[in-house]
């Protein structure tokens, strides 16, 4: 009896004890460990990231220059297409593609880990509105197809390639060096300002969950969707940009290769920034056949891509003449009214170099005026020898702490991607460059820096930036695209602050005066503009390799400036030839909105004028001299590069940096 009892006694505890054990796995199960739980939600519920639309970008005047246009992703989940019944001749055709091009489309690497058959991907990407509305009309006939609405950028106004840029879809890098912030099929700002302001411009994702039955399919929002995340949208930034002055601008450029930049002095503002050759910004939206345009741009012999504003080092030419005479007058080696006579060309170890002006000139003012070679040539060697013939490397770096006031040899912070320092030489690279066992150098082997060759190299944003100093009597602001943004948020400080040059302000009044008298009665008239009083400097760059380059900067008004301008055309020979013309229309229709009648003719000639054909043929004239041998030491060409042979003396290093022909101011 008692051993029946205990029999049934441990057959009822093992029953408890196997129960307990069950409930206690159970609770487990569903009540501390959710993985289970989320395993089956995985093949319940589908995640879809939601796009924010990226941030709209206006001009100064609130005029809408980058929007967003709605694009159609064609995606597809593998395990729920039925292959069986689904009319594939009709999707196709509805998609303009082969039965070939759809069973490539589905066909994926599966045990890559990339995709998945339960997962969704892109079948066909960027549908046409027309294509994603036919689709629309029978979507519920293809079953595992669905359309995920996306935004890619417009350009109302079809200006602006190069200031603006442009969006790509993320490669590897991007993914990696965003740190979750991307994912593949993601865009990405990838030039100009969609690149610079990409972090205020690109919003953030959100999600969705949507519900699936046992089939696969999709039955609606997961728990209502409760568990959703809002998408947000970008940011709106309102540039500085004068639209209407940059479509004009490269109206004025068409068919020629330079570059034009306009910059508000009293802010730092950048009114226009315009590289020539450009092209239709809506060529690179985010649309089938992309691919092939942006080839053609790539391998375009003018080099569309490449943005002269901030990219390419030019040789300032005469336009460097007012920072000489500013350095000149602040170090006491040029007297602002010291009378000087030019005979036609300057002298020295018998040997002429020509000046396309002589006659008397009554200081700095008629100097810059008439922009006269022999002067700068003479004074320049004044600033470097101001310590001794036989000490220029004193003088030389004492030009050069002024030099890095003007921002020159560095970069100006421009919020801008791809800026460039330009350069200028040091008594340190000459010194190597010139050793002293084989003569060293000497003021008159540098001094065509005087009048902005040699080494000098700027690129166009410095001009107009000097341009701008030169406005405010002393004193830059570093330039820059961005005037507000519209959620509030300030822009960055440093485009608020004055850098100073220590050069005395009455000082720049004489160079402000002489920049006038330039326009007025000097080798800039062709610039002058009914009503406004244009301050400005031709400069004519010499190329050893073909025609020279016309370059003009200048400010307007004289006494209240609101626009500083810099125009740099390439083989285009005279300063007053296209670059100064150029501005003077640009500033025309910056200040009055209009061209006037009687200078309608100048404006027509400058747009129609084709210098391309003169651009390639100098080029390949270019290419052809670089295939040639060296030149011997005594004949170096008066060029950007920097030499490559060093002069045996004095006399010879002057040969070899000047070509005896005279660059028209």
């Amino acid at each position: 009896m008692n051993k029946g009892f205990d029999r049934q006694r441990t057959i009822q505890l093992v029953f408890i004890a196997c129960a307990s054990a069950l409930l206690l796995k159970a609770a487990q199960l569903q009540i501390f460990d959710d993985s289970f739980r989320k395993r089956a939600d995985a093949t319940t519920i589908e995640k879809l990231t939601v796009y924010p639309p990226r941030g709209l970008v206006f001009d100064r005047k609130d005029r809408l220059i980058i929007n967003n246009e709605a694009t159609y992703d064609l995606m597809v989940t593998y395990n729920q297409v039925d292959f069986k019944d689904m009319n594939v001749p009709k999707f196709c055709s509805i998609l303009n593609i082969t039965e070939k091009d759809f069973n490539q489309f589905l066909t994926k690497d599966w045990r890559s880990g990339k995709y998945s058959k339960s997962v969704p991907f892109v079948f066909l990407k960027k549908l046409s509105y027309q294509t994603y509305s036919l689709l629309q009309e029978s979507m519920y006939e293809f079953p595992g197809f669905f359309v995920q609405v996306r935004n890619i950028r417009g350009y109302p106004y079809s200006v602006g390639a190069h200031v603006l840029g442009y969006i790509n879809e993320v490669d590897p890098r991007d993914i990696e060096r965003g740190k979750g912030l991307y994912e593949s099929g993601d865009y990405i700002g990838s030039a100009g300002l969609e690149l610079k302001y990409e972090s205020i411009l690109r919003g953030k994702k959100g999600t969705t969950s949507l519900l699936k039955d046992n089939l696969g399919r999709i039955v609606g929002k997961y728990k209502g969707g409760v568990y959703d995340t809002v998408a947000v949208s970008g940011s709106d930034l309102i540039s500085s940009i004068d639209i209407d002055l940059q479509a004009y601008g490269e109206y004025l450029l068409q068919n020629k290769t330079g570059s034009i930049v306009a910059i508000e002095p009293s802010t730092g503002q950048i009114l226009c920034m315009i590289s020539g050759p450009t092209y239709d910004p809506n060529l690179l939206t985010m649309n089938q056949g992309r691919g092939q345009i942006f080839s053609q741009l790539l391998t375009d012999p003018l080099k569309p891509f490449f943005d002269r504003t901030v990219m390419a080092k030019y040789p300032p030419g005469s336009i460097f003449k007012t920072v000489v005479s500013l350095i000149g007058m602040q170090t006491g080696t040029m007297r602002p009214e010291g009378g000087f006579n030019c005979s036609g060309g300057y002298f020295y170890a018998g040997r002429l170099y020509k000046c396309h002006h002589s006659g008397h000139l009554n200081g700095v003012v008629d100097a810059i005026a008439y922009s006269c070679n022999t002067y700068y040539l003479s004074e320049y060697r004044n600033i470097i020898d101001q310590f001794g013939f036989s000490n220029p490397q004193k003088g030389l770096d004492n030009f050069n702490v002024y030099m890095k006031e003007f921002g020159f040899g560095s970069q100006l912070g421009v919020d801008y991607p791809n800026e460039s320092a330009g350069g200028f030489p040091t008594s340190a690279y000459y010194d190597k460059l010139y050793p002293k066992p084989l003569g060293g150098w000497r003021s008159p082997t540098i001094m065509s820096c005087g009048i902005g060759q040699g080494e000098i190299q700027l690129t166009t944003i410095q001009m107009a930036n000097l341009a701008a100093c030169i406005a405010n009597k002393g004193y830059w602001i570093p330039p820059h695209l961005a005037k507000a943004f519209r959620d509030g948020s300030p822009i960055p400080a440093i485009y608020s602050q004055k850098h100073k040059v220590n050069i005395d302000r009455s000082y720049f009044d004489i160079v402000t005066e002489g920049m006038a008298q330039c326009v007025s009665r000097g080798t800039a008239r062709i610039a002058q503009v009914p009503g406004i009083e244009i301050c400005g400097k031709t400069g004519t760059s010499q190329n050893p390799h073909g025609d020279d380059h016309s370059v003009f900067f200048a400010f307007a008004p004289k006494n209240d400036p609101k626009i500083a301008i810099a125009v740099y055309v390439e083989n285009a020979g005279w300063g007053a030839s296209y670059a100064a013309p150029i501005a003077g229309l640009m500033i025309e229709k910056f200040l009055h909105d209009s061209i006037s009648t009687d200078r309608k003719h100048l404006e027509v000639k400058m747009a129609n004028s084709n210098l391309i054909e003169k651009v390639l043929k100098n080029r390949a004239e270019a290419k052809i001299q670089a295939s040639k041998p060296a030149a011997p030491r005594d004949t170096l060409p008066s060029t950007k590069e920097v030499p490559s042979e060093i002069p045996e003396t004095t006399e010879k290093a002057i040969e070899s940096r000047t070509s005896g022909k005279s660059p028209k101011g």
